[in-house]
Order: C-alpha cells, then structure tokens, then sequence
C-alpha cells in the first residue's frame, strides 16, 4: 500500500468538487499500525485513501467522517482499548473504546474539505454584478441567472445563464445554497420565482422593506408556498451603512457568509408578518397585514415605510394554502416575527 496515496486522491476529488476529509495520525502508542505524521483521505462512502492504521481503527474514522462531512467541523478522535466500543465525548476529543486484541492507543485529526458552495445571483444591475466579482475572493463559486445576460460581462461567474424562466433555472442548475436575487426593478417577481424554484437555504432580495413586502405578498397570490417566500430575507445584507453598489454587495455577502457558517438567515419583520397573516382566516387576514410591522431602511427609512400602502387587498382574496416545507428549507419552525432591522438595500 502506498502511504502517500492520498495526495493523489485529494487532488482528484477536489478537482472533481468531491467532499472528503483528511486525516491525520497526531500520536500513536504501540503496539499500532499507524504512526505519527501517517494521513488519509476518507469519503463518505468509507473510502480510504493512504494509511493512518489497521482494521480496528477504521470504523471509529469513518463514523466521525461521516458526522464531519455532514457539518464541516473538524474533529479529534482517540481510539483506545476497552472492553466496549462505546464512545465518550470529552470535550476536546471523542473517545473510541477498540474491542480489538492489538491494544495500542490511537490519536487522530478529521479535517473535513467540502466543496466550494454556490451562490446564485439573480439579476443583471449594479449590485448584481458587484457581487458576482466580489464573491470568488470567499471562496464561493458564483452562477448568474439574467435574462439575456452575456458571459463576457461576467467574467468572474463559473456558469452563466441567459434566461430567468423558471422551467430553464430548474433544469439547468443544480442545486444551489445560496441565492441573492438583485434584479433591482428588472423582471423583479420573475427574479424571485426562479429563485425559489432552486430551493435554496439562505434566499435574498435586495429591495427596500416597501417593495419586498408588496412583491412577496405577490409571490404568495400567484401561489407560491408561503412558508418559503418567508424565508426570503429582505431588505437584504448587514447593517454597515453601506450606498454605492459595491458596498451594498459587501452588506448582502457578509450576510451569505455568516449563512455558510452556520448562522441560520432570518426574514425581516414585515414578510413574516405578511405570511403569518395568510394562515390565518380570511376575516382575521386584513388587520394583521395592515398593522404588521415594517422595517425600516435607507432605502426610504422609517416615514417611507409608514406611507407604504398596505397589502391586505391582495391578501384577503387569497384561498388557504397549505404551509409545505421546501425540501432545502433551513428552519423547520413555522415563520415567527423576528425584530426588524435596517439594511442599505439599492432596491
């Protein structure tokens, strides 16, 4: 066998955009196999690629790898002698007891590599393209989808698609976790639909608090599933005081990335409302819309949000709808209003 196997096998899947982990013998104890400084690389499949010991070791790693690919946090474990092959966290390492006759005591490091994660962008303005050039310098792969949109004007995009309907986003792109949709008053509903078509985990829209909210009501009327259009984030991106397009873009990725790290994305306070407001009956659905909260933004600040017309109109001729889960959704909860915040939108 050779023991440095492994590299090759690293190159191939991470060419291939294959998740695996890495693992690395931090100390060994005799009597084993492995030995300090031995690596390799595991699939999820139970796969293994080079050598960090015999038999009685290998379970205890592919179990953990497996746990690891799931999440992205690497992990130290120690195999140990033990009449029972239970397992104990301690806190900084996870314990294996090993059954085995060999003895001997084993330590190792599990470092996942995932993929780089796609973000979608949907639109072709300012802030569209801003955050198609900035993304890649995180480490994120970056699709468009504008109608018409040419590949020369986005040379920083991996995949680029000319047309936001909705029948050729399905089809044409995979599964993506990450979409921000910055149509900015270009084919603003259409943008939307093919992004909830993708059934992504974090959905943004940069729009003012006004607009999104008139827009998502919308998206519900036409029969979208209103537990997904509430997932929709909007206005979209951090609070940074952000005015030109590019600052914008830096606002709406920094949201993305703490999205990627794990920090689940949440509504603003008026959409949620919105769709709270549509489960209800049909007799109640008017005064709550009509008092729901809006979040205020620089886009048109707290009096252009008191002016904003309400969207009961639309809402009370809308028939009850079944809440379904889109099958990539990240909270399972019902939508719950969260507190409002500002954002710099360009919308």
């Amino acid at each position: 066998m050779n023991r440095n196997e492994w590299i090759t096998q690293a190159a191939r899947l991470q060419s291939a955009d294959q998740p695996f982990a890495l693992v690395t013998v931090l100390s060994a104890q005799a009597p084993t196999s492995g030995k300090a400084g031995d690596k390799a690389v595991v699939t999820a499949d139970g796969q293994i690629h080079g050598w960090i010991g015999g038999g009685c070791a290998q379970p205890a790693v592919i179990k953990t790898v497996r746990r690891a690919l799931l999440d992205g946090q690497p992990r130290k474990i120690r195999i140990s002698p033990s009449d029972e092959s239970a397992e104990r966290d301690l806190g900084d390492v996870l314990e294996f007891g090993m059954a085995c006759h060999s003895g001997g005591t084993l330590e190792l490091f599990i470092d996942p590599v995932m993929p780089s994660a796609t973000l979608t962008v949907v639109g072709d303005s300012p802030v569209a393209r801003a955050l198609v050039a900035l993304a890649p310098r995180v480490g994120l792969r970056v699709a468009v989808v504008a109608q018409g949109a040419v590949s020369a004007d986005f040379p920083d995009a991996d995949t680029v698609l000319a047309s936001d309907e909705v029948s050729a986003v399905s089809t044409q792109l995979s599964s993506t976790p990450f979409v921000v949709v910055a149509t900015q008053g270009r084919r603003d509903l259409q943008g939307l639909k093919a992004a909830l078509a993708l059934q992504p985990q974090g959905l943004w829209f940069v729009s003012s608090a006004k607009k999104a909210s008139v827009l998502l009501s919308s998206l519900v009327t036409s029969g979208e599933d209103p537990s997904a259009v509430a997932r929709i984030v909007a206005p979209a991106g951090e609070f940074i005081g952000a005015q030109t397009p590019e600052e914008i873009a830096l606002s709406v990725l920094t949201s993305v990335v703490a999205a990627r790290r794990g920090r689940e994305p949440q509504a603003a306070v008026a959409v949620s409302a919105t769709a709270a407001a549509l489960a209800k009956p049909a007799d109640s659905v008017q005064a709550s819309v009509a008092t729901a909260p809006v979040a205020s933004s620089c886009c048109g600040g707290a009096k252009k949000a008191a002016s904003a017309p309400s969207v009961a109109a639309s809402a009370t001729n809308i028939a009850p709808l079944m809440n379904v889960e889109p099958a990539a959704a990240l909270a399972t909860a019902a939508p719950v209003a969260v507190p409002a915040k500002s954002s710099c939108c360009g919308g």
